[in-house]
């Protein structure tokens, strides 16, 4: 059976209702983050807003009190769940290398042996609003990573424009959900500063109806005094946070490249000046992801890369070369033994008959044997090379069987010699 694309997902994701919505490894950590919100608000709703349901006596105001909370609430729960089931960005992994980027080397390992090998340029240079910006190879996704891009190691994907990886809602941050995760900081802040503004009311409500101290007013509503302690330490972070994320915006800047190239005094190539900046981020149409996670996985056709941009393929090339040029010399060495020996065999039949002719008793010939041993001499003593050479003229003019070539050097010379090979 088919399987979908999240079911063989290499990533760190979790997904859940069979693709649809995608997190984070850490996604456990959204529940400690719902806790963190709910609770308070639950605690507010209860025991600061229902009393105070009565307190603006037109129309019952005091009614909008509480239905401001909870609507509130639900707001920043939207935007929360909107930054961490969604896809923030994530760039697809290539099956193969970048073939157009391939470098074909060979590196020497023992004197005339070869090792191929394929080798990747680290980095490379592009263009970004007439700046050279570099971006890298990533070797987990193998591709090059576009401007603003990085790779998370805790999901282990490529981000595209990766501001940072959030474990309080357990998912990247990134071009695609970006926008919502400043809002849900935002908007997670103006939820503090509510909390905090309607509890303080609420004991000053105490005060004035009973003419007590503030000290008295915070004894009788202690849920008060909680949920100002509560709001007032996490003001300090998410309201750090958004001031902190709206310089970012202002400046056209990741977390990422803040506290990575800051001390580079680098000059930034996405600043578009800050109305711009906040243009780019909030009044743009968000880009559709590049993943279908519920798509079917087609099966890949198999089909050879060139031998120049395989490693395995440009090995085997090596080692059939070496084994074709070790044949090719063994086999011009049993050639050249043959021809050796064919000297030796006809140097040995030109002295019997020198001395055949000794033995009949004439004197003049004996010079034929020193003029065949020097002439004999000076081709033995000939290279191998030009032995081999004068063969194959040997045999291309037909003086010599072309089958000889076939032959071992024994049956070469026994053939010469008018003898038949024994097996």
């Amino acid at each position: 059976m088919a399987k979908r694309v999240y079911q063989v997902w290499r990533g760190s994701n979790k997904f859940f209702l069979n693709g649809r919505f995608i997190f984070g490894p850490d996604a456990r950590s959204l529940i400690v983050t719902l806790m963190l919100i709910i609770v308070p608000v639950i605690i507010f709703c209860t025991l600061v807003a229902r009393h105070l349901r009565h307190e603006f006596t037109p129309y019952n105001a005091g009614y909008a009190v509480l239905v401001a909370a909870i609507a509130f609430t639900i707001y920043v729960l939207l935007l929360l769940f909107l930054t961490s089931a969604q896809d923030p960005g994530i760039i697809p992994r290539n099956t193969h290398p970048p073939e157009e980027e391939i470098r074909y080397d060979s590196s020497a390992e023992g004197g005339a042996r070869y090792t191929p090998g394929l080798q990747f340029p680290r980095t490379k240079e592009v263009m970004v609003n007439g700046i050279a910006v570099k971006v890298k190879y990533c070797e987990t996704c193998m591709l090059y990573r576009p401007p603003r891009c990085s790779h998370c190691s805790i999901c282990n994907n490529c981000v595209e424009r990766f501001d940072h990886h959030c474990p309080w809602v357990g998912q990247c941050i990134g071009l695609r959900n970006y926008r919502f995760f400043f809002m849900f900081v935002s908007s997670a802040t103006l939820l503090c500063i509510y909390v905090f503004a309607m509890s303080a009311f609420y004991i000053k409500v105490l005060m004035d109806n009973q003419n007590d101290t503030v000290w008295k007013a915070m004894k009788e509503s202690p849920a008060s005094v909680i949920l100002m302690t509560y709001c007032f330490i996490s003001l300090w972070f998410v309201g750090g946070l958004t001031g902190f994320h709206l310089y970012l915006i202002s400046t056209n800047q990741t977390t990422y490249e803040n506290f990575r190239y800051r001390a580079d005094n680098r000059i930034n190539a996405y600043d578009r000046g800050c109305l711009n900046n906040f243009l780019e981020i909030f009044c743009t149409k968000i880009k559709p992801s590049r993943n279908n996670f519920r798509a079917y996985v087609q099966e890949e056709i198999q089909r050879p890369p060139p031998l120049s941009f395989t490693h395995e393929a440009a090995t085997a090339a090596v080692n059939e070369e070496h084994l074709d040029s070790d044949t090719r010399e063994k086999v011009q060495d049993d050639l050249g033994l043959g021809e050796d020996l064919l000297k030796i065999s006809q140097r040995r039949n030109i002295e019997e008959i020198d001395e055949e002719l000794c033995d009949r008793g004439g004197n003049g010939p004996h010079h034929i044997s020193s003029e065949v041993n020097s002439v004999l001499g000076s081709e033995v003593n000939k290279p191998r090379s030009s032995i081999r050479a004068g063969v194959g003229e040997a045999a291309a003019a037909g003086k010599l069987p072309r089958r000889s070539l076939q032959q071992t050097p024994e049956a070469i010379i026994m053939s010469l010699q008018g003898k038949k090979p024994t097996n």
